[in-house]
């Protein structure tokens, strides 16, 4: 090819349209930030079962291997994914009168942010979190508990104890979500067919389940999740300093 630009630019010009080679489109580089985004993805679209390694690389365009450059393994993309949820929560400044009524804030925000992502609470369960955004929430929570006079070992156990209740109630709420768009799932009854079946029960058999069916089954929206939280922060209370 001639060293002349001019000639070279009159030559590519006298090719056919269809013999001019598009430039590939470049491809974003592979980012934890970009592993974290296509994980959510995942798991908003067809839920925490189908969240892989390979469904992840899969979504970036990419081969597994290519994720291994920033990730280590599954555990560290749930890892990521809780950070990432966490990093929305907001916490307040301690104050030492308000204390219950800011703790059930916080986990309340953290159970609606669970809820967002079908079963991705199970993310958080039985692991040590190591992301700074986790890590914050932690510290946040601790300082309100500790601004409430709890005794700072019994704070701590009563974190862990209540990070561990809201990450099992997101999780079978979003079970319970997940059967019923399921087809031939008859046996996830609403609230009105289980009391049906709790009074229909003998009442020889079951005295007590019969009798106080209407209770067994009471409850709408979050209540028992406010009600269990409360439970636990009055135990707590009676243990300030």
């Amino acid at each position: 090819m001639s060293a002349d630009p001019r000639l070279r630019r009159a030559a590519r010009h006298a090719l056919p349209a269809a013999e001019v080679a598009a430039a590939a489109p470049r491809k974003k580089p592979i980012t934890v930030e970009r592993i974290t985004d296509a994980a959510l993805e995942v798991v908003a679209t067809e839920g925490y079962d189908a969240l892989t390694i390979r469904r992840v690389a899969a979504v970036l365009g990419t081969g597994p291997s290519s994720l291994y450059a920033h990730i280590v393994n599954k555990d560290d993309i749930d890892d990521l994914l809780i950070g990432r949820l966490y990093a929305e929560v907001v916490l307040p400044e301690p104050d030492p009168a308000a204390w219950r009524a800011q703790l059930l804030e916080v986990y309340t925000q953290i159970r609606d942010l669970y809820l967002q992502y079908p079963g991705v609470s199970r993310a958080a369960l039985a692991m040590v979190p190591t992301n700074l955004e986790t890590l914050r929430v932690g510290e946040g929570i601790l300082a309100i508990l500790l601004a409430g006079g709890i005794e700072p070992r019994t704070a701590a156990w009563a974190c862990d104890a209540m990070s561990l209740y809201v990450s099992a109630y997101a999780l079978e709420q979003s079970l319970v979500e997940q059967r019923r768009k399921h087809r031939n799932q008859e046996w996830v009854l609403s609230q009105e067919e289980l009391l049906d079946r709790f009074t229909a029960l003998p009442a020889e058999k079951f005295p007590l389940t019969k009798r106080h069916a209407a209770e067994l089954t009471s409850g709408s929206g979050h209540e028992r999740f406010d009600f269990t939280l409360g439970l636990l922060m009055n135990d707590l209370q009676s243990s300030a300093r």
